[in-house]
């Protein structure tokens, strides 16, 4: 049967401790044993059903956590705290010193930053490629190498992941595939496509109000008991633990997920075809020109669309600036990092989402000074949002009249 990610989570029902429509919060940070037995059991991760310590685990939590697993289509989930925090903890669950990782060049900053500045620090190297050429990729493999990193879609310059090509790489080299699926949320199922674990920073579409943070990772039960080992678990130990409150407000917005990307999808797809109409370089996956547009369909969950995430090159970051500050006082969105907000939401990466990246290695991965990024935003009638974001740009000079 053709793989539903909507339908997984329209299936999922939980029942209040009172019969409520809302699984109860569960509000305690330990919780109490009928028999020392159990307590040594639960300990030992043999007492399944069992709650001990809500940085090990929470109803709230498993609650999220199964809706995400639906999500992903994988046995089961972790939540953590932030996006870097899940991010971080499957490195440290994977790698050990003398351990290497080959990674996408072109991924989050913050990524960036903890592969190429902290975990040198536990002798784990990361190599940084172009993951769109297979053959670079897999010359950057060697006998240490454990992991292979990339994402769905690429933050900020949206290249997009060959992920059924990359998990035969890693089959044959024997590599555990970890892809972050926060650009593209149901829209591509990296776990149906040969990806042994999905990252997710939930912070950006799933929860989609920009009020709260987290994180999730999304794989078999065996990697995330070992997540959540007492002993030895990067998440249990590095303590990136969501709180209930955050974990039952991301699972009732979760339910409105399919409605939500389809509107980013349809808002993206015709100002994008706008733009480029109108002479912008303009990268967005639902555009032929985009150079990955085939694989990106080859990938998709068609009822979804290509995301709610575009660019534009306008030249100079003396243009981008002035021309978010002007869009800013149009009150078509915000001069603000993140997405998935339901307004638009811009930034020049260069100088903020990818300001880890060295400006030598931004020019050779194509990212420029003058490249906005935008995640589109909930607009009913984008036909005028278009308009007014085309004067603005008319206003500043990036488009003739």
């Amino acid at each position: 049967m053709k793989f539903n990610p909507a339908e997984n989570i329209q299936d999922l029902q939980y029942f209040g401790e009172f019969g409520g429509v809302n699984p109860s919060i569960s509000d305690s940070s330990t919780y109490t044993f009928l028999s020392a037995k159990t307590m040594f059991d639960t300990f030992e991760g043999n007492a399944d059903g069992c709650y001990l310590y809500s940085r090990h685990s929470s109803p709230s939590n498993l609650y999220l956590g199964e809706a995400l697993a639906a999500l992903e289509g994988t046995e089961t989930a972790n939540v953590a705290a932030s996006g870097m925090g899940a991010i971080t903890q499957v490195f440290l669950q994977f790698c050990k010193g003398g351990d290497h990782i080959v990674s996408s060049r072109t991924i989050y900053g913050g990524t960036y930053a903890f592969l190429k500045n902290f975990t040198p620090k536990l002798h784990i190297e990361t190599t940084f490629v172009d993951i769109t050429k297979l053959d670079i990729v897999e010359a950057a493999i060697n006998k240490n190498t454990k992991v292979l990193y990339c994402e769905s879609v690429s933050n900020p310059l949206l290249e997009v992941a060959n992920i059924k090509a990359l998990a035969d790489l890693a089959k044959k080299h024997n590599l555990q595939l970890v892809v972050d699926n926060t650009f593209s949320p149901l829209l591509i199922s990296p776990v149906k496509l040969g990806a042994h674990v999905v990252i997710h920073s939930l912070t950006k579409f799933i929860n989609g109000s920009s009020d709260t943070l987290g994180g999730v990772v999304c794989g078999t039960q065996e990697f995330i008991n070992n997540l959540r080992n007492v002993n030895d678990g990067a998440s249990m130990l590095l303590g990136s633990t969501m709180d209930s409150l955050r974990a039952a407000s991301i699972l009732k917005n979760l339910r409105t997920l399919h409605i939500r990307m389809t509107q980013h999808s349809k808002n993206a797809q015709f100002l994008a075809e706008k733009f480029e109409a109108d002479g912008l370089k303009t990268v967005y996956p639902g555009l032929v020109s985009h150079p990955s547009h085939e694989i990106f369909k080859s990938m998709m969950n068609a009822d979804y669309g290509f995301g709610g995430l575009l660019t534009i090159d306008v030249g100079s970051l003396d243009k981008a600036n002035e021309l978010m500050e002007l869009m800013q006082f149009k009150k078509i969105g915000y001069l603000a990092v993140s997405l998935g907000f339901y307004k638009t939401l811009f930034s020049a990466p260069g100088s903020s989402t990818s300001s880890e990246i060295p400006k030598k290695e931004q020019i050779e991965m194509g990212l420029s000074e003058g490249l906005i990024r935008f995640s589109i935003g909930l607009d009913n009638d984008i036909e005028r949002t278009y308009h007014m974001m085309k004067n603005c740009m008319i206003e500043i000079g990036v488009l003739k009249k």
